[in-house]
């Protein structure tokens, strides 16, 4: 009896550890089950092809995607010793030169004035975001219209001043401007949008107690507003960043990559490769490269963007 009195508590212990363990088990297995859609659409379109992308830069394919000799690394070396790519690359980041820092400062600056308590403001805010409803191929038509060298209102503005019209779309010095200039005005809408609500979301006993420190509005803008907005700018820039490295509509619709390659992006260099030239093996060696640019710019983006975010 007493024996049994003794063994007790460890039955008890080794019985709650069970069922603890049960517990935990079937609160994993409920949780895999409401995660399982998203897995299985993960897996199909992201993972998959992924996996797939990198296993067939390393062959050599014939036109139907379908592997024939395996060549290592060779894709690779290739690659970068062809002066087309390098040219892609080049132009690339151009591409995202030109465009983050305009798109960010301009949809800053309209989104700060639409953030004023004025009559009729909502209607500039709805200009201003508009861009988001317009298809890339629409915009890029209208564009294609704006920058043709006889008839587009660019070159007509530009006569009726006295200078010369410009090829927009078939000069190398324009063309990647212009593309540029295109992707600007579709992304404004998009990046105002979120930064507009990232202004209303500040509290307003921040600018109250400023206003009543006779704070003027510029010091304002610099010491509330933009370190309270530096989350969302931060965002922003993130994702503005990813968009342009995987630019393609505006270059396929305005330019098809050239004149001389330099739109030739290297989004629109894999499709190239991939789907005029069929050459599945290198396009797929294109596209792991444009990956690890990607990541490496997403990965030093929150190292060091990320220390200048003031999280409230």
């Amino acid at each position: 009896m007493s024996d049994a009195l003794v063994q007790s508590p460890e039955l008890s212990q080794l019985d709650f550890e069970q069922v603890k363990k049960k517990q935990r088990t079937k609160s994993f297995l409920k949780g895999m089950l409401f995660l399982l859609p998203s897995i299985v659409l993960f897996g199909v379109f992201l993972f998959y092809p992924l996996l797939r992308t990198i296993y067939l830069s390393f062959f050599l394919t014939n036109a139907s995607g379908e592997t024939t000799v395996f060549v290592g690394w060779d894709n690779f070396i290739n690659m970068f010793q062809s002066p087309i790519f390098l040219q892609s690359i080049k132009s690339t980041f151009l591409f995202v030169l030109y465009t983050v820092p305009v798109t960010i400062i301009i949809s800053l600056f309209l989104a700060v004035i639409a953030n004023e308590k004025l009559k009729g403001i909502g209607f500039f805010r709805t200009i201003y975001s508009s861009t988001m409803g317009i298809s890339v191929a629409a915009a890029s038509v209208f564009w294609l219209y704006l920058f043709h060298p006889t008839i587009g209102m660019l070159n007509v503005v530009l006569s009726s001043l006295g200078f010369e019209s410009i090829g927009w779309l078939t000069d190398p010095t324009w063309a990647l401007i212009a593309v540029s200039i295109t992707s600007i005005w579709m992304n404004l809408g998009f990046t105002f949008l979120i930064l507009l609500g990232g202004l209303q979301s500040i509290d307003s006993y921040l600018y109250e107690s400023a206003n009543i420190d006779g704070a003027g509005y510029f010091y304002k803008l610099r010491r509330i507003t933009i370190p309270m907005l530096s989350p969302t700018l931060f965002f922003v820039i993130t994702v503005t960043i990813i968009n342009a490295f995987q630019t393609f509509g505006q270059i396929d619709i305005l330019t098809q990559g050239g004149p001389q390659n330099t739109t030739n992006l290297i989004v629109y260099s894999i499709y190239r490769e991939a789907f005029v030239n069929y050459q599945f093996g290198s396009a797929s060696a294109q596209a792991v490269v444009l990956f690890i640019i990607i990541l490496l710019m997403t990965f030093l983006q929150f190292k060091f963007g990320e220390r200048k975010v003031h999280y409230q």
